[in-house]
């Protein structure tokens, strides 16, 4: 699977779960948000302006994924908002990995460019390191309509925080129709 791939079976409105651990206060903590995904042209103006922020030629791009939420955080019960765009630059040698380009990170908020990984699994494996910290974030499918996501910040040298999520896709209104071979194998 490449990750443009991963990024069209995410395609969608997510409702997510994320219990996250908070190393050195020794808390842990709830929070719950919505989560749109899109996957964008490679030409779009979103990643062309991306790719010359990081002075990456557009033309290596494959497309993007823009990711927007809303939710909560237990802690402080307030409202968060994001948008983010992904900009996938595979390696040439090998397009099961390669660079990611972000207008925003995940620990810092701040543009920053990280790698990835298409595991031979399905799963999408995320490093991305900051200023002072890094961070790996695993997401894979346990089914059509349900993403996990365990990531790990580090600060310091050191583990800071954990965190793991479970998405549900909402489905739309009107069912899915069933293949002609699955109605064949149900009766």
């Amino acid at each position: 699977m490449t990750v443009m791939e991963f990024f069209a079976l995410s395609a969608g409105e997510w409702m997510s779960q994320r219990t996250s651990h908070h190393l050195a206060f020794r808390r842990s903590e709830g929070g719950k948000s919505k989560v749109q995904i899109a996957t964008l042209a490679a030409d779009d103006p979103a990643v062309v302006r991306i790719c010359k922020l990081f002075k990456v030629d557009p033309r290596r791009a494959v497309g993007a994924a823009r990711v927007q939420w809303n939710g909560e955080q237990e802690w402080d019960n307030e409202e968060y908002k994001g948008d983010v765009v992904l900009v996938p630059i595979p390696d040439e040698a090998d397009p099961t990995r390669g660079q990611l380009l972000r207008d925003q990170g995940y620990a810092e908020k701040v543009p920053v460019a990280g790698t990835y990984v298409m595991g031979s699994d399905g799963a999408l494996t995320l490093y991305t390191e900051y200023e002072m910290t890094e961070s790996e974030e695993r997401i894979w499918f346990a089914s059509p309509n349900l993403r996990l996501r365990a990531s790990t910040v580090k600060r310091f040298g050191g583990f800071s925080m954990a965190s793991f999520c479970s998405e549900v896709r909402k489905l739309s209104a009107s069912p899915t129709p069933i293949p002609e071979m699955a109605k064949s194998r149900s009766s």
